[in-house]
């Protein structure tokens, strides 16, 4: 009776993972997605509205500015809330950060069960990437050198981290979705953006570069 028990104690797989002192989630799963989406489309919107003011500034260069600066915040707040707080799936007081990983580890319970490689996969995306995101905006917005190379670099990164994280599953079995809905809405779902969108990033900031290089090659031989 005291196994069956402990398996009941939450609704992650394998039913046989310890999480001793585990606090159920008190916010549906539509008030997380929803506050989710709601302050995405603010950061979006507000970045978009004020990349607007200068005319010199591309809509694909706006659109990129609503990435890094959402994919930055989404990396450090919500990333690094994990990262820092071990304990997440003990919180009693309904926090909306651990409310998002109780929720989420329904879709892989290696968050609740702190896998050593996923922690170490989003410590470094928290810790560098996300930081890194909101130097992208900055970059974009004032022009400077350095942001194809820098786009480049963290798009890398995250295709880099993404990767480590599915093949780690797939390495160690993959059971980690409490059922199908949880595995492609969240395990696929979620991590989709960060497998589509820096592809297609990695592939402008490549030919952007490359296409400096031959005209900076093309100036020397002029001046020779």
């Amino acid at each position: 009776m005291e196994g069956s028990q402990s398996h009941e104690e939450h609704p992650y797989i394998p039913r046989d993972l310890k999480l001793p002192g585990f606090v159920p989630g008190v916010l549906s799963q539509s008030t997380i997605v929803g506050f989710y989406a709601v302050s995405s489309l603010l950061v979006v919107s507000t970045i978009f509205i004020l990349s607007g003011r200068s005319p010199k500034r591309s809509k694909t260069e706006r659109w990129l500015m609503c990435w890094w600066a959402f994919t930055g915040l989404t990396h450090m707040i919500l990333e690094g809330y994990f990262v820092f707080s071990p304990e997440f799936y003990k919180d009693k007081t309904a926090c909306y950060l651990a409310e998002v990983w109780k929720e989420y580890s329904k879709g892989d319970s290696r968050y609740a069960a702190r896998d050593a490689g996923v922690v170490a996969v989003e410590g470094l995306t928290a810790v560098l990437e996300g930081p890194a995101s909101l130097l992208a905006v900055y970059a974009l917005a004032t022009g400077k050198s350095y942001s194809y190379i820098l786009q480049f670099a963290i798009s890398l990164g995250q295709l880099y981290g993404t990767a480590a994280y599915f093949i780690t599953s797939w390495l160690e079995g993959g059971n980690f979705a409490a059922s199908p809905f949880y595995y492609y809405a969240y395990y696929i779902g979620a991590n989709a953006s960060w497998v589509v969108i820096p592809t297609l990033i990695s592939i402008r900031c490549w030919k952007k570069i490359c296409a400096a290089f031959q005209v900076q090659g093309q100036k020397k031989t002029k001046v020779r």
